[in-house]
């Protein structure tokens, strides 16, 4: 299976099919930073909005479908595990928000263990095990949806913007954003470029795993028969090889920039020439007015 082809995580994929392709770089920054801010305080419904809003987005974004499909299972699949594992994990954490020293303290806790517990099961006793009891509260109910959903319009948000734009588009718009403090004095473009060779590094990163992937698939390795120790010593010298192999590339990319006598980096030069046309204004148009739709729901109706 070619990873790169089957899961384009971070990969810029060539075409002219979406719609998201031809909005300014720019716009998309603010979007994904919408995605990536707006979570923090704010309540589930919100949060299960933005995942609603990023499905709808790619579901209509004209991308190719064997593009995302992989991928978004993937991440769904790897949020809800995530979330089921927090709910779980604190399902049986007392509630706090009645007052401890209330002279209604009896009636305040006999009022809120009425709607606390989503789900209650009684202890069962099989044989000399006791199971139970356990608790489902509303609070590790939200927990679960707040770590799923962060989790999921996190990636999924930077991965639709890396899908449809290139490094040096993203690059350029950051530039943009940051022109102030070029001028103060700060090093912009080398931190920029360090942030491009990082980009361009994700597919070595996945080719180097793939690599590894069909070595040890041809090697037919059977750990059932190595035994618990020798399949983890294994498990561990395949992690560690993906590691030296990591490193030598990084290796290999730091020599063939210091054979260069001198690097000169302006990272003006990384817009890419656009025609502008009116299918191009449309579309930032629409942006636009999501972006400032979106911050003013998040304003109105995001809180906690």
């Amino acid at each position: 299976m070619n990873i790169l082809t089957k899961f384009p995580i971070g990969q810029y994929v060539d075409g002219n099919r979406s719609w998201l392709r031809i909005v300014d770089s720019r716009l998309k920054i603010i979007a994904v930073f919408i995605f990536l801010i707006t979570p923090i305080w704010a309540g589930p419904l919100w949060r299960l909005s933005l995942v609603i809003c990023l499905l709808f987005i790619t579901f209509i974004s004209l991308l190719p479908f064997r593009v995302w499909w992989r991928s978004l299972l993937f991440l769904l699949g790897l949020s809800m595990i995530i979330g089921l594992i927090s709910t779980i994990a604190f399902s049986d954490i007392q509630s706090l928000d009645s007052s401890l020293r209330d002279p209604n303290e009896l009636n305040l806790i006999l009022e809120s263990q009425k709607t606390w517990n989503i789900l209650e099961i009684p202890s069962k006793k099989i044989g000399f095990i006791t199971l139970g009891s356990y608790n489902l509260s509303w609070k590790a109910f939200e927990l679960g949806i707040k770590t799923s959903t962060l989790i999921f319009t996190v990636i999924h948000s930077v991965n639709l913007m890396l899908l449809t734009t290139l490094q040096e588009d993203i690059v350029w718009a950051l530039s943009w954003f940051m022109i102030p403090f070029r001028k103060v004095g700060l090093p912009i473009d080398k931190w920029l470029f360090q942030l491009l060779l990082a980009l361009r590094f994700i597919p070595l990163v996945q080719e180097e795993l793939q690599n590894i992937i069909k070595s040890v698939s041809v090697r037919s390795i059977n750990l059932r028969s190595l035994g618990f120790k020798k399949s983890i010593n294994v498990l561990l010298t395949i992690i560690e090889r993906l590691f030296l192999n990591i490193f030598l590339r990084i290796d290999q990319g730091a020599d063939s920039l210091l054979s260069k006598k001198k690097i000169t980096i302006k990272t003006y030069r990384y817009k890419a020439f656009d025609k502008k046309n009116s299918l191009t204004f449309i579309f930032n148009s629409l942006s636009i007015c999501f972006i400032c739709i979106a911050i003013f729901l998040r304003k109105q109706y995001g809180a906690l």
